[in-house]
């Protein structure tokens, strides 16, 4: 959530930015309630700084024995008014809330300015992206030939967009989950967690899947008289990871926080009409693996860099050739403030997939969470920046992985750095 103040003393720029992330926000509304809403708190102010002056000539005419009928008269006139303020502001506050809520986070000025995907920057790539192999199948055809994959299965038992896999196939996504987090801990740093897959609303508006991207979720009612979107099957482990340190005030010294843990991630893909929905290209229930960081704001941009070779380590311990793009403002997410996407190569589909996005969402998330730290020097609460970024997302990696390393033979032979974890 943007800071109420600096939208008021930067409207131009907000202005700036909405238009970069292509969002329509009545600003000009937001800043007459805010206009209104603190009027009425200075009004209700100088009347509760009256109300404590005629508490305390009531209680020195009480002291004197003099009457003080008139005093309290009007200090009870006083407090009615400032009941009437005081409600006045909150229904304020709540109209200044539904508007402040939609409005997303300002990209970086290094971002570039983009509608959509045309902005996109390609910044590097490592390997070279294979060819497919004469007579080579796609991941779809050769999983469903080895025996590793259905995706009929699936939508027999739940709907389309579930994968099943069957022997070698539930194996490997076994196998790739161990060999990332292990990856993460011993050689990133990072603090493993288990988190739950259900979240409550709280946890989802905090990290700003909703209310702005609420129809791609899948909301639950989880008890008797609850209404639907009391609670949601994660999108992904950002949501249950960030939100563990809601409402919390960490040290300096402590910084950075950095989390890693798998879950099973949950996306109605409501917006992917038209897109290639194709086996794993697109799914609805997938395992990833999940990297978040709690850093100081003067580190978050090379926190950022960071965290996006975490996962770039990932892909080349993979033997997978991808490329790292730089996303433009019309791509990013509403709570991205710069972004950069990993995409692997499929050699037999003749596409980038994307397999991780890594961002940066400064203080945004923070404040809607409100997650601080105590700054060493001032002793101050201030609050942190946070980050997060697929270490990987595994759908998306097995379709490469299948594509990449199958033999002539229609066999599939895994890179060196996984099949430890395949034996």
């Amino acid at each position: 959530m943007l800071d109420l103040k600096f939208i008021r003393e930067n409207p131009d720029a907000v202005a700036k930015g909405l238009s970069a992330k292509g969002v329509k926000a009545d600003l000009q509304k937001l800043l007459s309630l805010d206009a209104e809403r603190r009027a009425l708190l200075k009004e209700a102010e100088d009347l509760k700084a009256k109300r404590n002056a005629a508490n305390d000539q009531i209680a020195a005419l009480k002291k004197q024995g003099k009457p003080a009928d008139s005093v309290i008269s009007e200090m009870k006139v006083s407090s009615q008014k400032i009941a009437d303020l005081d409600a006045k502001v909150g229904e304020l506050s709540q109209e200044i809330d539904k508007i402040l809520v939609f409005i997303p986070n300002m990209p970086l000025p290094e971002v570039p300015v983009s509608k959509g995907t045309e902005g996109n920057k390609v910044v590097r790539t490592w390997g070279e992206p294979r060819k497919a192999l004469p007579k080579a199948k796609d991941h779809l055809e050769l999983a469903s030939k080895l025996g590793i994959l259905s995706m009929e299965k699936g939508s027999k038992i739940t709907g389309a967009g579930f994968p099943v896999y069957f022997g070698a196939g539930a194996k490997l996504e076994r196998a790739l989950i161990n060999f990332m987090l292990d990856l993460h801990l011993k050689k990133h740093g990072y603090t493993e967690v288990w988190a739950p897959a259900i979240v409550n609303r709280a946890s989802m508006r905090g990290t700003g899947q909703i209310p702005k991207m609420e129809e791609d979720m899948y909301a639950l009612a989880a008890g008797e008289g609850e209404e639907k979107g009391s609670y949601f099957l994660i999108p992904t482990a950002e949501v249950p990871v960030t939100n563990l340190l809601r409402d919390e005030t960490i040290e300096e010294k402590d910084l950075p926080v950095k989390y890693t843990g798998y879950t099973p991630c949950f996306r109605k893909e409501a917006g992917s009409y038209g897109k290639d929905t194709r086996g794993l290209s697109r799914v609805h229930q997938f395992d990833k693996v999940e990297m978040v960081k709690f850093v100081k704001p003067e580190t978050s941009a090379e926190e950022l860099e960071s965290l996006v070779k975490d996962a770039e380590d990932v892909l080349q311990a993979l033997e997978l050739p991808y490329r790292v793009v730089l996303l433009g403002s019309g791509d990013m997410s509403f709570a991205a403030a710069k972004c950069y996407d990993l995409e692997a190569w499929a050699p037999v589909t003749q596409k980038w997939f994307e397999v991780s996005s890594c961002s940066l969402f400064t203080d945004f998330q923070a404040r809607r969470m409100n997650i601080r730290y105590r700054n060493a020097k001032t002793k101050k609460p201030e609050f942190v920046h946070t980050l997060n970024g697929s270490g990987l997302a595994l759908a998306r990696i097995v379709l490469c992985l299948l594509e990449n390393f199958q033999t002539p033979d229609g066999n599939i032979v895994f890179p060196k750095a996984l099949q430890p974890y395949l034996a």
